[in-house]
């Protein structure tokens, strides 16, 4: 793994080596991104989920050297190392997008998102179609709007981050303390309907490692996003240009797959590709090899 040097900060070091590139905002806020993959390769960027944080990327590190590809991975305000903004609506992800793509010098990207990155990856679509050139969004979630079951652990953080946000907080303080002393499975456990042991031990050490890292700094990037997922995205799905391709497993219990059936017929450009035998984080680590395949 590679990181590239922001011409608004120096990178810094995390304990393990990684470093971690910055990009200068307005209103003193920063934004933190990481480079996967083939620095010479087809750029995309890449959206965690919610919780989360650029370390995800890692997943991807592999495929994208195989197939060149150049991962651009940041942290969404209020993950990891970018500062918090908790104002932000879910149309408002093309400008770090944006920001991101303009210190890397790259005019045009494709994007793939995982689960609760979904929501900005369309966003971005929507608001900077120039700047997009396809979209593929892997267990994504689904907006309000299209109805179906939501989780009852989805319902609880959305109300919790509505009416208590400090004591949703306090939560997610508690969990990433638990992670961050616990094996893997902990939080692997989370995105997986079956055997979190089943997992692979490199792909759970990174859920892990993402996971704390979402909250390492602040909580009020979740709060912030659990709140965007019970309200309307307020995105105008028509103005989607880009290819679209939602690729979603039928046993994914943290977004059943109904709703993203009824998405897919709310996008013009879009195309639902199922998966039997997939649970959430199980599509994610199944498909990367053909979702980066797309981007080539």
């Amino acid at each position: 793994m590679r990181t590239r040097a922001s011409e608004s900060s120096r990178p810094e070091s995390e304990p393990d080596g990684e470093q971690v590139a910055t990009v200068a905002l307005d209103d003193d806020r920063r934004l933190a991104y990481a480079e996967y993959g083939r620095a010479d390769g087809a750029p995309v960027v890449f959206l965690h989920g919610t919780p989360g944080s650029r370390r995800l990327g890692e997943l991807l590190d592999a495929a994208a050297r195989e197939r060149g590809i150049r991962i651009l991975a940041p942290d969404r305000p209020g993950y990891g190392r970018s500062s918090p903004r908790p104002t932000r609506s879910v149309t408002d992800a093309g400008e770090f997008v944006g920001a991101v793509l303009d210190d890397a010098d790259v005019p045009e990207a494709g994007l793939v998102a995982f689960s609760g990155g979904a929501p900005y990856a369309l966003a971005t679509a929507a608001t900077r179609p120039e700047r997009v050139g396809r979209v593929d969004v892997v267990a994504g979630a689904t907006p309000p709007e299209v109805g179906g079951e939501t989780p009852a652990v989805q319902r609880l953080l959305s109300g919790l981050a509505t009416t208590t946000p400090l004591v949703l907080r306090g939560l997610l303080r508690g969990q990433a303390w638990l992670a961050g002393r616990l094996d893997p499975s902990f939080v692997v456990a989370q995105y997986t309907t079956g055997d979190a042991e089943s997992v692979p031990d490199d792909a759970a050490a990174v859920v892990k490692t993402d996971f704390v890292e979402a909250f390492a700094r602040h909580r009020r990037g979740a709060v912030t996003e659990f709140r965007h997922a019970a309200t309307d995205w307020g995105i105008r799905f028509d103005d989607i240009e880009a290819e679209v391709r939602l690729w979603h497993g039928e046993n994914d219990a943290n977004v059943p797959i109904d709703g993203v059936r009824r998405l897919e017929e709310r996008i013009p450009t879009a195309e639902l590709r199922a998966f039997e035998d997939a649970d959430h984080l199980g599509t994610l680590l199944r498909t990367v090899p053909d979702v980066l395949a797309e981007h080539r």
